[in-house]
This record gives C-alpha cells, sequence and structure tokens, in this order.
C-alpha cells in the first residue's frame, strides 16, 4: 500500500531565472572585484547595504567581461548579460556618482 497522498497529481514545472544564467567564472577575471566586496562584508559584518559600491562595482565587471565556453565550438559570452544599473537597485548611487563629477564647459 502506498503512503504517498497524491490529491490532483500537480508537477513542478521548473524555469530558467528571470535574467537568464549567471556563468562561473573561471578565469577569475573578475576576483579581484569580488575580493574586495567580500572584504567589506566581513569588516561590516555582514551588512550588504554598506558594500552597495562594492557590489555595483563586482557586476559591472561581470557585464564588461566576456568568456570562451567550449560548446562544440568556441562561442563568446558574457559573463552576464548587459542590464541598467539602475534595473540592478543602483540608481542612487549612479546619481551620487554623477554629483561628484565636475560638469566639463
Amino acid at each position: 500500500m502506498s503512503t504517498a497522498m497524491n490529491f490532483g497529481s500537480k508537477s513542478f514545472t521548473p524555469r530558467p531565472p528571470d535574467k537568464g544564467a549567471f556563468p562561473l567564472d573561471h578565469f577569475g577575471e573578475c576576483s579581484a572585484f569580488k575580493e574586495r566586496f567580500m572584504e567589506c562584508l566581513r569588516h561590516s559584518g555582514y551588512e550588504s547595504a554598506a558594500c552597495r559600491q562594492s557590489a555595483m562595482a563586482y557586476l559591472e565587471c561581470r557585464m564588461d567581461r566576456r568568456c570562451f565556453l567550449l560548446l562544440s565550438s568556441f562561442l563568446l559570452r558574457q559573463l552576464m548579460a548587459n542590464e541598467p544599473l539602475e534595473k540592478l537597485g543602483f540608481k542612487d548611487l549612479i546619481n551620487e556618482k554623477s554629483e561628484e563629477e565636475p560638469e566639463k564647459s
């Protein structure tokens, strides 16, 4: 006798993440940015809000870098798809950055 109860037999259908794949940084292209972010987290008692500048720099590195993957031939892929930093929650930091830069006349 089966002990499992099957009410309506709805099965789970997995779906890909909303922002797509986040490939591993096999060549360590952004490891310096990652280490700065991790060091910031350790110094701030793992308070991520205190390390937003480091997080933004890490994500910018991932968007700027490209990696080669071997899938029956070489493909050029980014470590992370380009996404406006405003959509990633850094709008306030971008506004601060632009206010700090003096306007050129």
